[in-house]
């Protein structure tokens, strides 16, 4: 189809649909790259939320163990209770808390991820 020599092909421009403004605020991913005051901020709380649990555990086990010289030497004459306590009596409360701190390391680290991808 051929064109009339009055027509021209006009040219639109206006400004772009879609920008990419930068965001108010940066992203603690990048912040935490940069090692900025606010990205050492949010390392040293996980480390805090870490240290917590960890201590939460050995106090707990130093409730367990410690206390059992003192019962042992209460009950002169039981060499077979002794036994029985050391071996089976603490493997179960043991496993109990190591699963607890497992699961409670777990679930600082998930929320830290949360808080440093913004979802």
């Amino acid at each position: 189809m051929p064109q009339d020599a009055g027509e021209r092909r006009v040219v639109v421009t206006g400004p772009p649909r879609r920008t990419r403004r930068a965001p108010a605020h940066s992203r603690p991913r990048t912040e935490i790259a940069e090692q900025t005051t606010l990205g050492h901020t949010y390392v040293r709380s996980l480390m805090r939320s870490q240290l917590r649990a960890a201590l939460a555990a050995l106090a707990v086990l130093a409730l367990l163990v410690a206390p059992l010289p003192l019962v042992f030497a209460a009950v002169p004459g039981a060499r077979r209770l002794q036994w029985a306590v050391l071996g089976f009596g603490l493997y179960a409360p043991l496993l109990l808390l190591a699963r607890w701190y497992v699961r409670r390391a777990e679930r600082n680290e998930r929320d830290f991820v949360r808080l440093v991808e913004d979802r």
